[in-house]
């Protein structure tokens, strides 16, 4: 047992004289690395990517949720590396790595095992090490915990120290941050989470811990999979609104909304995107069916959101030709390709799904995004590049069709310059308009 080691770490988080690495310097790791260095912990982060490095070295931020200045304001506590060889030398180690899935939905892991064998190969004695990248639960005591030990060799809660804290980001939020967002901590032992609530606590408003890794994994995924079940639901209702005819969702929406309790808002769109929302059912499914359990429910919430880009699809061509507009002579202006408003991520976004549905399908696509320039990898083979949105490009368009809501885009000079316009996200708040189609009202000759 390690028990100077452990008190050691603890004085050093206490002191600020801990050296912090986080591994994966994307939307999850940059602001936790920022808030690191701002508690004055001496931060590195590691990432392979070489422009991310080069732009903290730059003073250049990559993420909209990072302005330049905050990376100015702990310039001289914050660095970044190519190379894991300075893992040798910290004592805390966040891994914010990718876990997307694969062609079949299964897990792909890839990422955290790169990460932990690096941890692994730099291993200092005495070091915590903690996984913020969602997956299932078991993740980190049965894969990681596997790979940090080296077939036995080191104990975890002596020899080093293991905890999982699940991310929690609103992108493009005014009002949520990494500091103010509570976390929940679950380490492999006790001593665990007690170093690494003991560390979080010095940058983060209110720290929960709980009683193992897999109910902090557990509990990660039950949040975004409230969020996946409740979107399907309206984005179902949306639809049975538009074949029973005269039915505006979106005042469904408002009417319930009402209700003081026992019921909470959500909005129908053309799918959900991002890099959690979609992906965790699939992580929760495969590991129920270790179990023999299907988890049925939520597997169908997740395909009726991902069926949502093909039906918007077929509402741009339903809107056009009962507007007498041949689809394939129509002129498209998409508004909005990031996954949701008021960030520049376009990961598994469903605004991008529904056109590379509909690009064959019509005369041609022009897109309009403040926040997103181009799109020139995630539609290969058509190098979309955004569109500035004056009034020749709206009138100029067959039909105008917003999917995603950027507060950047004026909604009332929108209104006013299109011809026809369908409205995936409720962005325009009119009703009378002839020119206007939302979600939730079956196309009719107006």
């Amino acid at each position: 047992m390690r028990g100077d080691e452990r008190v050691d770490l603890a004085k050093k988080i206490h002191d600020r004289t801990a050296k912090i690495a986080v591994i994966g310097i994307g939307y999850v790791g940059l602001p936790l690395s920022i808030e690191i260095a701002r508690a004055g912990f001496e931060t590195v982060g590691i990432d392979t990517d070489e422009s991310r490095v080069a732009g903290v070295h730059r003073g250049k931020s990559f993420i909209g949720d990072i302005k330049d200045s905050d990376l100015a304001a702990v310039r001289d506590k914050f660095t970044a590396t190519t190379g894991f060889e300075v893992l040798a030398s910290c004592d805390i180690v966040n891994i914010c790595v990718p876990t997307p899935f694969t062609t079949c939905k299964d897990p792909d892991l890839r990422y955290i095992k790169d990460a932990g064998l690096q941890v692994a190969k730099y291993f200092k004695a005495g070091q915590l090490v903690v996984l913020r990248s969602t997956s299932y639960p078991g993740t980190t005591e049965e894969f990681l915990a596997a790979i940090l030990s080296c077939d036995g060799n080191r104990k975890v809660g002596s020899d080093y120290y293991l905890s999982f804290v699940p991310e929690r980001l609103d992108p493009g939020s005014d009002k949520f941050n990494t500091k103010n967002t509570p976390v929940v901590v679950g380490g492999v032992t006790k001593a665990c989470t007690d170093l690494s609530k003991a560390f979080y606590e010095t940058f983060v408003d209110e720290v929960i811990p709980v009683s193992s890794p897999r109910v902090a994994e557990m509990s990660k995924l039950l949040e975004n999979i409230f969020r996946s079940v409740n979107i399907a639901l309206v984005n179902e209702m949306a639809m049975m609104c538009e074949w029973m005819g005269n039915i505006d969702v979106w005042e469904v929406i408002k009417a319930a909304s009402s209700k003081p309790f026992g019921y909470k808002e959500f909005h129908p769109g053309p799918g959900i995107g991002g890099h959690c929302i979609l992906i965790d059912p699939y992580y929760l499914a495969w590991k129920a069916r270790e179990y023999g359990f299907h988890s049925e429910f939520i597997e169908l919430a997740a395909k009726t959101n991902e069926s949502m880009p093909d039906f918007v699809a077929g509402r741009i061509i339903e809107t056009l030709g009962i507007n007498g507009i041949a689809s394939s002579n129509a002129k498209l202006l998409i508004l909005g390709v990031a996954f949701k408003g008021n960030v520049e991520d376009t990961r598994h976004s469903p605004a991008i799904e529904v056109m590379k549905i509909i690009q064959d399908k019509v005369s041609s696509i022009e897109y309009h995004d403040p926040l997103v320039s181009e799109l020139s990898e995630q539609i290969p083979g058509h190098p979309y590049k955004s569109v500035p949105l004056t009034e020749e490009a709206l009138k100029s368009a067959d039909l105008v069709v917003i999917l995603t809501d950027h507060k950047g885009v004026d909604p009332d000079f929108v209104f006013e310059h299109s011809r026809l316009i369908l409205d995936a996200r409720n962005a325009i708040k009119r009703r009378d308009a002839k020119k206007l189609y939302t979600l939730g009202n079956r196309p009719v000759k107006r």
